[in-house]
């Protein structure tokens, strides 16, 4: 996704708050790294829930974008493994599972560096109106 201003929360480069993610393409999989810091908390040392449910989000959302598709997450839902410390790095992958015209099946996975799983996710995915994917 061509994003002009680059104020996106979860990637985008001149957005004070935001997480600056950067992703990359490994074969059918769309993958990106974090590494969260104390702001990042919910309780005492370990990240808000909220946070890598974002990272989930975008991985998908990303991956339909670097792929042409233009579409915006319509569900999301989100099943917690174990915490994601404060200052551990974990890796997120995404990859697409079903694919109609209007409408785009994904999961993604995030791990901790052991291969441990933090949290795995899927997304359903609609077209958005008017934009049209670089």
């Amino acid at each position: 996704m061509e994003e002009t201003t680059g104020r996106c929360f979860a990637c985008g480069p001149n957005n004070p708050i935001g997480l600056r993610l950067e992703f990359r393409s490994e074969g059918e999989e769309y993958v990106t790294e974090f590494r969260p810091d104390e702001r990042h908390q919910g309780y005492d040392g370990i990240v808000h829930g909220g946070l890598v449910a974002t990272v989930l989000d975008e991985v998908m959302a990303r991956m339909l974008w670097h792929r042409g598709l233009p579409f915006a997450t319509a569900e999301l839902t989100v099943r917690y493994r174990m915490p994601l410390r404060v200052g551990s790095r974990a890796e997120f992958r995404a990859r697409i599972t079903r694919q109609r015209s209007r409408l785009i099946e994904g999961e993604a996975m995030a791990t901790a560096e052991d291969g441990s799983v933090i949290a795995t996710a899927s997304g359903r995915f609609l077209p958005v109106r008017g934009i049209e994917a670089p």
